[in-house]
């Protein structure tokens, strides 16, 4: 069972990215997904989150008409689009299969 975040890299302000968030060993779709971050010297913090059934999305106030996440049942994998980039986004993200799985995380620098 294993649960791997990619996509992270350095993006200039402004720019975007999007990560993935793929399972191998278990179904995605058995559960509800969550994407959270921890920058430098601060507690890690929930970004979004999508919902098991039916793909309700929450999204905190941070990053909320920026940040869009999606599943593909198909991949087994969850996105997290990340628009309109801020150097406060600079973080490690992590994806999180609620409750049971924590994936490593990948590293997104927003410098210019």
């Amino acid at each position: 069972v294993q649960l791997q975040a990619s996509g992270g890299g350095l993006v200039q302000p402004g720019g975007s990215v999007r990560l993935s968030c793929a399972a191998s060993g278990f179904t995605l779709d058995n559960y509800a997904i969550g994407w959270f971050r921890q920058a430098p010297g601060k507690e890690r913090e929930p970004v979004s989150c999508i919902s098991k059934n039916d793909d309700r999305t929450f999204y905190s106030d941070s990053v909320k008409g920026r940040f869009t996440i999606s599943r593909d049942n198909a991949k087994n994998t969850v996105y997290l689009q990340m628009n309109g980039l801020k150097p406060e986004d600079t973080a490690v993200y992590y994806c999180r299969a609620l409750p049971d799985y924590w994936g490593r995380g990948t590293l997104v620098t927003v410098s210019s």
